[in-house]
């Protein structure tokens, strides 16, 4: 199927350029495809999942015990930094470089094709790569993730990691499903470093090529279009600037993220970068500590689905205690709601109730849903006091009884007041 490069995309398309492998980068600027993939990372990522389980089983989607994902500025020096992690690390096996991975048979097709290998192409090739056995003890990923769906593919992936992790704990294969670790690794220069190195690498290259042709001894290496034109040096640091760089940063929420200074020496940089390893290992959990409290789910987790199951609750008071549920909304609208009314612009009401239906604990659990859903923040305090009651007429004791007493704190957005200059 052929595609138009005139017509305009649509919200569900966006314009990707090539990888920087790639000879995208002449001097008459990036050529510009439209990429018709869709961008729902969640549709993406259990794709990408389902076609693996298919293809390999689930008990063989065994992953790497420690993953790097390496990325860096043009010239930031990617390449001399990977074999460095290696040896610190004690990694045997070669790196997996993306922009390798999209030269294979079924990468190519698309890009000869002159469309672009997508998010969920790259992130199935990069995956059904660390599955290689040989990846077993560890893995460095160079170039992924580089979009804001592959990181958000890459969250994915590592939830699903501990997912398995925790549903294998205990059995005979906990050893194939080990604690995820994830390092997020970029080394960043600024441009006019960047464009600087990018061209003496260009000038390096061609003075080498030309000793292997006059001596017959070596290999020739690739000659980047991009290290031989300052202009086209510039726009692919750009490129990384608006699109990998700023992607990368929202991992900052999730992950260790180290962001290595690799302006200087190569022993300085590595300083830097043994310095952040090592204290990356001083913040993360012993894996039986991890193990001990993985069952616990994550936040982030409980508020994905928070909507439905809150509106599953509301339905089933409705549906199975029609009586209560009604109580409970008439109490709301004839006492509560006049009160937080008149705290309108601050925002927090505090009010006490002694209302009996209360004493039903599902009461309260109604009432704190039925604020959720309005957009209100309830929390119910319960206060338990011995009050007078009577005397007893023979002993003249005082005889006490328990009141209690229903303190509901309620928060929402609170009015602003406009104030004259």
């Amino acid at each position: 199927m052929s595609v138009d490069q005139k017509s305009k995309p649509s919200e569900k398309q966006t314009l990707q350029e090539l990888p920087e492998s790639e000879d995208s980068s002449s001097n008459e600027g990036p050529k510009k495809v439209e990429d018709l993939e869709v961008k729902d990372a969640q549709l993406i990522f259990h794709t990408v999942w389902h076609e693996l389980e298919q293809e390999l089983g689930g008990e063989n989607l065994r992953f790497p015990a420690e993953i790097f994902w390496l990325n860096g500025s043009p010239g930031a020096g990617k390449g001399t930094q990977t074999a460095f992690i290696m040896e610190f690390r004690d990694l045997t096996e070669k790196p997996i470089i993306v922009s390798e991975l999209l030269k294979s048979p079924e990468a190519r097709k698309k890009i000869d094709a002159g469309l672009l290998a997508g998010d969920r192409e790259v992130t199935k090739l990069v995956l059904r790569s660390l599955l290689d056995p040989m990846y077993e003890s560890g893995a460095i990923v160079d170039g992924y993730p580089r979009t804001k769906t592959q990181v958000e593919c890459l969250k994915l992936f590592h939830g699903k990691l501990s997912e398995l992790r925790s549903k294998h704990l205990g059995t005979f294969q906990e050893s194939q499903f080990p604690k995820p670790r994830f390092h997020i690794i970029m080394l960043f220069i600024d441009e006019d470093e960047s464009v600087r190195r990018q061209l003496l690498r260009g000038q390096r290259t061609i003075a080498h090529n030309a000793e292997v042709e006059a001596s017959g001894v070596g290999e020739i290496r690739e000659i980047r279009k991009t290290d031989l034109d300052e202009d086209a040096a510039h726009r692919r640091y750009k490129t990384f600037k608006e699109s990998t760089y700023d992607s990368l940063t929202t991992l900052r929420e999730v992950f260790h993220y180290h962001f290595i200074n690799a302006h200087g020496s190569v022993i300085e940089v590595q300083q830097r970068i043994i310095s952040e390893l090592k204290y990356q290992s001083s913040l993360e959990l012993d894996e039986a500590t991890y193990d001990r409290i993985a069952s616990i789910p994550l936040a982030e987790k409980l508020s994905l689905h928070a909507r439905q199951i809150l509106v599953h609750r509301l339905d089933s008071y409705e549906k199975f205690h029609s009586e209560l549920f009604e109580q409970v909304v008439g109490l709301i609208k004839s006492k509560f709601i006049p009160i937080v009314e008149k705290h309108s612009i601050s925002g927090l009401a505090y009010i006490n109730s002694e209302e009996a239906v209360f004493d039903d604990p599902l009461a309260i659990a109604m009432l704190i849903d039925v604020f959720t859903e309005r957009g209100f923040t309830a929390v119910v305090d319960i206060r338990k006091k011995d009050v007078p009651y009577r005397v007893d007429p023979k002993t003249f004791e005082i005889i006490n009884r328990v009141q209690k007493v229903y303190r509901v704190r309620i928060n929402f957005v609170g009015s602003k007041i406009r104030r004259g200059v």
